[in-house]
């Protein structure tokens, strides 16, 4: 069983800049592929970033791409989302989800754990 724990939510102005981590328990983190999923209020689970198990490959949504970074440590099982220039509409629910066959893949159904969420509001 792999637990995801994701931290670095919180209340930004926009154009403000949040980092979210998340840290995985279990010795092979460093096998997963990761991604970063948000669901606003009323809307579908959206995928937002992806990075295979060395990190040297990532892959982002229209929506963020240039404004958010995804990377990881696995040294310390954790990955992160460095979000900048954030807008009202990032505003969502912000989920870590492994693949632990270290497939990547835009599609939620493919993940195999989930955090549990944590929030980002985007408001002045």
């Amino acid at each position: 069983q792999v637990q995801l724990v994701e931290s670095g939510g919180g209340l930004v102005q926009p154009g403000g800049s949040l980092r979210l981590s998340c840290t995985a328990s279990g010795r092979t983190f460093s096998s997963y592929a990761m991604h970063w999923f948000r669901q606003a209020p009323g809307k579908e689970r959206e995928f937002v970033a992806l990075v295979n198990w060395s990190g040297g490959s990532t892959y982002y949504a229209d929506s963020v791409k240039g404004r958010f970074t995804i990377s990881r440590d696995n040294a310390k099982n954790t990955v992160y989302l460095q979000m900048n220039s954030l807008k009202p509409e990032d505003t969502a629910v912000y989920y870590c989800a492994a693949n632990v066959h270290g497939t990547v893949s835009m599609n939620a159904n493919a993940m195999h754990y989930w955090g549990k969420g944590t929030l980002v509001t985007v408001s002045s």
